[in-house]
């Protein structure tokens, strides 16, 4: 049998990590690939407590259809969620999503028609790349630093092209590399992003994992005229099967949100948007996060220092201040994909680096996730990756 798929089938491709995630679940394996949290960190006792507590008090409304736009109370709640990333809104400024990533798909649906320019970071999140990708347009990777996107290059890509439709950015330990923007960067790229009558998205699903350094406000908080849209998540301060995260914007573009929501599953979880907000009044999520960067930054400290030890010194790998990623450089003729298999081999799987630049290259780099594997999984994977490396080089 052969059906009549649409020609943008051709552009949706299978997610290297999910696919990944899919060996990983062999209990021998020792995964450093997925951007998971820590399981045992979940409050598994707290949301069975919830859960009752939720159906108790407002069992039909938990199991019945609610508004787009989401739960008002959680609406609320996440409006400080911003005010700590220092953005001022209300809840008329937040629609409820089923993660962050399916706001990364309606951005594309909203903002972009076939041939139209995205510029992205370069590396950028493979999964915003793939989102991306269903809705035809062309990307542009704008060169990056340690203090993230080039402002200068940003600036001369917009002069010489006229059809970029949107800029995505993660400001905030950066995936796949863990970089985080200057305040200055945060600034400019605003400025820029009004001149050129550009859209900019944010995604901000690590901003509140900050091991150490000074805090640094979001892009969107110098946005003067409502073109920052802000993607956020529960599923790395809390828990991600949940499935719940937020758009932050202004009345006109939210609107554009909803619309889009309302054609592609008419709401988020009900039930789940009862049991957060339910968590958020009982509990401390504060101490919860907290205990996440504690934890996560004991991780970090023994995958970095591991590679100090074990790395041959031609390669390179970043070290965030916060985050689940460090991200690697390899001699240019050692390819990741085929270190990978031999990783695998042994046990030890990561992400090949090649599948985070939309145009393609770079075979000589790779992701690792710190948050979760145990610390001594992460000593003995790091070993087995180095002598793979060794013998490679």
């Amino acid at each position: 049998m052969s059906l009549n798929y649409s020609k943008r089938m051709n552009n949706i491709k299978a997610s290297e990590i999910r696919e990944l995630l899919k060996l990983t679940q062999k209990p021998e394996i020792i995964s450093f690939a997925g951007g998971l949290p820590a399981p045992e960190l979940f409050p598994v006792e707290e949301m069975k407590k919830i859960s009752v507590e939720v159906l108790d008090e407002q069992g039909t409304k938990a199991l019945q259809y609610g508004p787009t736009e989401g739960y008002e109370p959680l609406r609320a709640a996440i409006t400080k969620r911003m005010e700590k990333v220092g953005v001022k809104a209300d809840p008329n400024n937040i629609l409820v999503i089923s993660g962050s990533q399916q706001g990364l798909d309606f951005s594309g649906k909203i903002f972009l028609n076939e041939g139209d320019i995205v510029l992205c970071e370069s590396p950028s999140y493979l999964g915003a790349i793939n989102a991306f990708k269903a809705y035809e347009p062309k990307f542009i990777e704008v060169p990056t630093d340690e203090h993230g996107m080039i402002m200068e290059d940003l600036e001369e890509i917009l002069k010489n092209n006229d059809r970029v439709r949107l800029i995505y950015v993660i400001p905030d330990f950066q995936n796949p590399s863990g970089r985080t923007w200057s305040e200055d960067r945060r600034k400019r790229i605003v400025e820029l992003a009004n001149e050129y009558n550009v859209v900019i998205i944010e995604d901000n699903p690590y901003g509140e994992l900050r091991f150490e350094g000074e805090f640094l406000p979001a892009v969107k908080h110098y946005d003067t005229e409502g073109r920052v849209i802000f993607l956020g998540t529960f599923s790395k301060i809390f828990c991600p099967g949940l499935r719940l995260g937020w758009v932050c914007a202004d009345s006109e573009a939210l609107n554009k949100y909803i619309l889009v929501k309302q054609g592609a599953d008419l709401q988020a979880s009900t039930i789940s948007q009862m049991q957060v907000a339910k968590f958020l009044e009982e509990y401390d999520i504060e101490a919860h996060i907290e205990k996440l960067r504690t934890v996560y930054r004991k991780r970090r400290d023994l995958m970095i220092g591991t590679m100090e030890e074990e790395f041959p010194e031609e390669v390179k790998f970043t070290n965030p201040e916060g985050g689940l990623f460090t991200w690697v450089v390899l001699p240019e003729h050692i390819n990741a994909r085929v270190l990978a298999e031999k990783a695998l081999a042994n046990n030890v799987a990561f992400v090949p680096g090649g599948s985070f630049f939309p145009n393609g290259g770079n075979e000589n780099t790779f992701r690792l996730n710190y948050s979760n594997m145990d610390e001594e999984k992460i000593v003995i994977g790091i070993k087995r990756l180095a002598k793979a490396i060794k013998e490679m080089m």
